[in-house]
């Protein structure tokens, strides 16, 4: 097949884990006989300093164009000034929102290489294999927001929690779906003892779930119960569906079960328009230019990218196994190595995976 992809390295270390990404789908394209071309734009700090505008309108335009989107990270302390015009993560606000990308999803799943690399007990975490599907569209994220001085001093602040019924739905159904191919076990979490809005979300999925989802093994668990959940028992939990700041929480939570945030991708997906994956990590400017970040999550985001936007399921996997392997192996770069002297720089890691995949 002939593919098109859009590369937004961004900022910090997002050129050097994206530029290893590339390597390896330029790989797997010539291994299974596809064409895959690729066009660079920018996006979040670097845009800003470059055309003033963070998510410029060439950006928006070539990733409409493509097969899918490939993001590195976006921000810094550069462009930190509260005071600022603008800031890096508007243009990933609005991006997702440009491109109707109302759903994140973000597999947590364990690497028995890596259990000990985890703060969490290796009896707790073992046999973990979690998908959240974050909805990333609604919320106070998106909600009217306005900030007022007040007559004896100070300022009173508001962002309001808005959901539609159809923005619930639509997210419903794809986690419903998902988890009929996985465990067919399905968890919702809300704040319905406290939030209007989570009561029409536990309204809304509750009817869904007996309409058209009897199969599954339904639940529904409050917000804060499961941010204990999932340090606690992590294994009992299979697809979790929830709204959009809960979900931003909660999978940045559960991102330190595996070790290292190095390890782990995502994709944001909508009806038609191209799908946006990406490392989960940040820019991370502490270790920018040193060489030592840890392609695996940017190259894990690439096989999501092949898998959700091509459906090149086999090749998805075949990449999957090659960072497993590589895993296997011994192989480490910095963050989840346990001696200095074992690690591996980006290119390095790499180039392993390239080997295992040529092999495989």
């Amino acid at each position: 097949m002939q593919a098109q992809f859009v590369l937004l390295s961004g900022d910090g270390i997002g050129p050097e884990i994206v530029s290893q990404a590339r390597r390896v789908l330029e790989q797997i394209g010539r291994q299974f006989g596809h064409q895959f071309s690729f066009e660079e734009h920018l996006i979040g700090g670097i845009a800003i300093d470059q055309t003033g505008d963070p998510l410029p309108q060439a950006t928006l335009e070539a990733c409409k164009r493509s097969a899918g989107v490939l993001l590195g990270a976006v921000g810094g302390p550069k462009w930190d000034d509260p005071n600022a015009k603008t800031r890096p993560e508007v243009g990933l606000l609005r991006i997702r929102k440009e491109l109707g990308l109302f759903a994140n999803l973000r597999p947590i799943a364990t690497y028995p290489e890596l259990l000990d690399a985890s703060p969490i007990k290796r009896e707790i975490l073992e046999g973990t294999d979690i998908l959240f599907f974050r909805e990333l569209t609604g919320d106070i994220y998106f909600g009217p927001s306005s900030c007022e001085d007040l007559p004896g001093g100070g300022q009173r602040a508001t962002s309001m929690m808005v959901y539609e019924t159809y923005e619930i739905e639509r997210i419903f159904r794809l986690a419903g779906e998902a988890a009929r191919k996985r465990r067919r076990k399905l968890t919702m979490v809300d704040k319905a003892n406290v939030l209007e809005a989570s009561r029409l979300w536990r309204r809304v999925c509750a009817g869904l779930a007996k309409q058209e989802f009897p199969d599954l093994d339904y639940e529904v668990v409050l917000v804060d119960a499961m941010a204990m959940h999932l340090i606690s028992r992590p294994r009992s939990f299979d697809v979790v569906v929830t709204s959009n700041m809960f979900g931003d929480i909660l999978t940045d939570e559960a991102s330190m079960l595996p070790g290292s945030l190095g390890m782990l991708p995502s994709a944001s997906i909508g009806s038609h328009s191209p799908g946006l994956y990406e490392p989960i990590h940040g820019s991370a400017p502490d270790i920018s230019g040193k060489g030592i970040a840890n392609p695996l999550a940017t190259i894990l985001a690439a096989a999501m990218m092949l898998r959700h936007s091509c459906e090149l399921d086999a090749e998805a996997a075949h990449i999957e196994r090659a960072v497993q392997a590589a895993l296997a192996a011994g192989y480490r770069t910095a963050d989840i190595a346990r001696g200095a002297d074992s690690a591996l720089s980006t290119i390095e890691m790499t180039d392993r995976v390239l080997e295992l995949i040529a092999i495989s």
